[in-house]
């Protein structure tokens, strides 16, 4: 259509009729041999191109003086050229060694037979060419018979894979302003026997990510011993470990039934080696993605998650005042702000991956779903994935993604925050076992007295009648079915601070003198949140 892109293409196979390169026009096409298993590995995305490029090639080089080396040798002499004669010598002490005279002899006499047998070879030619003539015949038609065995297989294979990966210029690979394409051909993979898995990657870095053996981890958590397990996050089983330098960690073992888990170990380690924020978990290293489990290491954030403190084994201690409810509110915002400043989408917020330090400042964890948002689209297509009780509805229906996906799981945290109920559960009303479905009814009937936990003082403080009337109605506009009814992260973080700091009429919201029974920002009704409509960025 005339549109030029600039980005980096790769095809796997043979590409002379291949019919992709008949609808792009590339600067440059380069044609790299790569092994068999790193073009496997790169076909299932479990690497990336560049990965790929610095797994190199096999080169084998054959000198002709191999055979005249060793004879050297044997002699105990040391090979040597002269670039005079444009030969090989033999160097035995300060002396050429005899074998180079001999050989020189033996060079001379066979040019001699060589001229004598001119019209010897002259004849065997001429028979040698009609010969060949027949073999050149067989060989171009069985040539043209494996060339459209090719086609027809590269034909099949485009039909399988229609969305090519096209990288970002991030890569380091993209800086022309069409796409240039690069096809991998196969190559006979070779790797070196005497290294062990264990010490493979060592010394080494992930997308600056510090590489740690397996061992060491298995010794830093005593072999995964089930009492060391500190929860079950989406992608694997997380541990309490100590490393030999001290550090306390906690170590993510991904679970081998999953069939993504490399791209997911990959995923996260890129996001959290790329991005430093206060409220993000920090990411101290990882193993080899070839060893034997796929392991994460983290700083250890001792004091347990968000779920764990509202509904969980932490529940009873009291300690979730609303002024520190209201704090976690802010640092996830915060954090999830950033995220999307940095166009990464998180994909899967919810209290069970908002950890708390021991003063319950945040930590949000478990980036294995999030994606890098591209500056040049609106949406991500992608088949639906999360948790249940956060996902974005539209999310089900049109596979896309994006930033509002986040606002809507961050809408149901609010719920829980003010309400420290769980975002699924059963045992409620079939109408309220969705908590976010059960928060809009309560709103919209005028019954959000119902919905906030007694234990924060709703009856009895002012302030909190207040602060959790006005984040209620936050939550509600971060709930709402359209995603572009729902405000962006960046305005929910201010309209959260704004109520922090009393600012009551925040985003317009007229409050007045609440009773028990009777909220004033409910009185014209349930909520429209004209207000609230914000374009995705």
């Amino acid at each position: 259509d005339g549109l030029n892109f600039t980005g980096a293409f790769y095809l796997l196979g043979p590409i002379p009729s291949d019919p992709f390169l008949n609808v792009i026009t590339c600067t440059t096409m380069l044609t790299v041999p790569k092994f068999r298993t790193v073009g496997k590995m790169l076909y299932s995305n479990e690497i990336s191109l560049g990965e790929a490029l610095m797994q190199g090639f096999n080169v084998k080089y054959d000198t002709p003086y191999d055979r005249r080396c060793s004879e050297c040798k044997s002699l105990g002499g040391n090979c040597g050229f002269n670039v005079g004669l444009d030969q090989l010598i033999c160097i035995c002490g300060e002396m050429p060694c005899t074998f180079l005279r001999e050989h020189s002899q033996e060079s001379s006499s066979q040019d001699n037979r060589k001229k004598n047998q001119t019209p010897l070879a002259v004849g065997i030619s001429v028979g040698g060419a009609v010969l060949a003539g027949i073999g050149v015949g067989w060989l171009v038609f069985f040539c043209r018979q494996k060339r459209k065995r090719i086609a027809s297989q590269a034909s099949r294979a485009q039909t399988e894979r229609k969305d090519l990966p096209i990288l970002s210029s991030s890569t380091g690979l993209s800086s022309s302003s069409t796409p240039s394409s690069t096809t991998f051909t196969r190559s006979i993979p070779s790797y070196p026997s005497s290294k062990s898995e264990a010490d493979y990657g060592r010394g080494s870095s992930y997308f600056g990510a510090h590489v740690f053996s397996f061992a060491e981890l298995e010794e830093a958590t005593n072999n995964f011993d089930p009492s060391k397990e500190l929860g079950d996050g989406g992608f694997g089983v997380v541990y309490y470990g100590k490393l030999h330098d001290g550090r306390v960690v906690a170590v993510k073992r991904l679970y081998e039934n999953n069939f993504k888990r490399v791209e997911q170990f990959m995923n996260e380690v890129e996001i959290l080696t790329q991005l430093r924020h206060k409220n993000l978990v920090m990411l101290y290293g990882c193993t080899s993605k070839r060893s034997r489990d796929l392991l994460l290491v983290y700083e250890y954030i001792p004091n347990g998650t968000v779920a764990d403190h509202l509904h969980g084994k932490r529940a009873k201690s009291g300690l979730l005042s609303w002024p520190v409810r209201m704090n976690i509110a802010i640092e996830t915002a915060e954090a999830l702000a950033f995220l999307h400043s940095s166009v990464i989408i998180h994909r899967d917020v919810k209290t069970n991956n908002i950890l708390l330090d021991n003063d319950f400042h945040v930590k949000v964890a478990d980036f294995g779903l999030s994606r890098l948002f591209p500056t040049n689209v609106t949406h991500v297509s992608t088949a639906p994935q999360g948790t249940p009780g956060y996902v974005d509805p539209e999310y089900y229906q049109c596979y896309q993604l994006t930033e509002k996906s986040d606002v809507y799981s961050f809408g149901v945290v609010l719920v829980e925050l003010i309400s420290s109920l769980e975002a699924v559960d059963t045992n409620r009303h079939r109408h309220d076992i969705n908590l976010s479905n059960m928060a809009v009814n309560k709103i919209q009937g005028h019954s959000i007295h119902e919905l906030v936990d007694p234990s924060l003082g709703y009856s009895t403080n002012s302030s909190v009648r207040r602060m959790t009337t006005l984040v209620a109605e936050l939550a509600f506009r971060c709930l709402q079915q359209e995603r572009d009814l729902r405000p962006s992260m960046q305005e929910v973080l201010e309209t959260l601070r704004g109520i922090q700091n009393g600012e009551s009429k925040a985003h317009n919201a007229e409050v007045l003198d609440i009773v028990v029974d009777d909220v004033g920002l409910l009185k014209e009704g349930p909520f429209s949140s004209p207000d609230s409509v914000a374009a995705d960025k």
